[in-house]
């Protein structure tokens, strides 16, 4: 068993003012993501200036925390929220839904895409490698908050969270999730995106992979106490939701190959 390392979830107090580092990795998420568009851009936009790059990734940002964290309280917690409605302000304790975010990036992009004439599917391929980044970002921050771990295990890297009730070692889940939605997705959608692909099909593989990959970490992962398994003693909301989510990015992915149009390259 491995000993979980103690690392304080405020990184830095000054004053009444406590800086997260929760908060801190969606900065890193989104700092990173902007870097990264940032040198793809003469390739997939060349015509756009920096400031609307800036102007897209502020809005997608927006969509992601507006989204992840609406979407956690109707996805999984409705019941606390409406008895306490201030909570829902309070991301720095977590509490903040990928899929929920995933909505919330789709409504930014299309109402960018409209604002600056740039087909849908085109800026949502262009976006898609860049996700990653923020994914695994903020696994790391579920780590630093000791919450969201695994189920009950003996394997050799088990470790005891100090905000286990129980007190059992138990699968470092997060790291899993850094892992294969970090660190797995982003080299896959950065190699297929390096050559010229169909519209749909960035997009489409990263909604397939990362459907995937949670659904499987989802066998590791401790399911929420106040939902537990939705069906089969073993299906949860996690998994629930990434089915529509692969089948979707299966059939992107289907079209764009039958309708042919190779896309720009993207990655320089």
């Amino acid at each position: 068993m491995l000993t979980y390392p103690q690392i304080d979830p405020v990184a830095l107090s000054l004053g009444p003012l406590q800086i997260h580092w929760y908060g801190l990795m969606y900065l890193v998420g989104i700092g990173g993501a902007w870097w990264l568009a940032s040198r793809r851009l003469p390739r997939a936009f060349p015509d756009w200036s920096r400031e609307t790059l800036s102007d897209l990734v502020f809005w997608v940002a927006l969509g992601v925390i507006a989204g992840g964290r609406l979407g956690y309280v109707l996805f999984y917690d409705l019941g606390s929220y409406i008895d306490d409605p201030s909570l829902v302000l309070q991301i720095w304790k977590g509490g903040m839904s990928f899929h929920g975010g995933l909505v919330g990036v789709l409504l930014a992009v299309w109402w960018f895409s409209r604002k600056h004439d740039t087909g849908f599917f085109r800026l949502m391929d262009f976006i898609a490698p860049l996700v990653p980044i923020g994914l695994g970002a903020g696994r790391i921050g579920n780590f630093i908050n000791a919450e969201l771990w695994g189920k009950a295990s003996d394997v050799p890297w088990a470790m005891v969270f100090p905000t286990d009730p129980a007190q059992l070692a138990r699968h470092p889940s997060q790291l899993y999730q850094f892992a294969l939605e970090g660190v797995a997705l982003f080299c896959i959608l950065w190699f297929y995106s390096r050559k010229p692909r169909p519209t749909m099909t960035v997009c489409g593989l990263f909604a397939v992979c990362y459907g995937a990959f949670r659904f499987f970490v989802e066998f590791f992962r401790e399911p929420d106490a106040h939902i537990g398994y939705l069906a089969f003693g073993w299906l949860t909301m996690g998994q629930l939701l990434c089915i529509p989510m692969i089948l979707l990015g299966a059939a992107f992915m289907w079209w764009g190959y039958r309708k042919g149009d190779a896309k720009h390259e993207t990655v320089s």
